[in-house]
């Protein structure tokens, strides 16, 4: 067995990780702490701009597979942070 299977294994598991810390602060899923959603959209920007790092840092280092995966979350989440961000914006008009 190559040891870079575990590697990209631990890679992409990080890259999981980070996203799914990110929609949970987007209020996207549940936080498994205390079962509820919670919006921090800073803490959402922080996260996704380290995927970014990630990315930059990680530049011609990565697999095909490994670099649409990281592109996926990174642009996923970016969506996601815009609609967010309208959303409590407009809660905000509302009040």
């Amino acid at each position: 067995m190559s040891e870079t299977k575990p590697v990209e294994a631990q890679f992409l598991g990080l890259v999981s990780l980070l996203a799914n810390s990110a929609l949970q602060q987007l209020g996207k899923i549940i936080n498994p702490i205390n079962g509820e959603t919670e919006t921090n959209l800073e803490g959402a920007k922080l996260t996704i701009d380290w995927l970014n790092m990630i990315k930059l840092k990680t530049k011609n280092n990565l697999s095909k597979e490994e670099e649409k995966i990281l592109d996926s979350y990174i642009s996923n989440l970016q969506v996601s942070f815009v609609d967010a961000s309208k959303e409590k914006s407009q809660d905000k008009e509302k009040e």
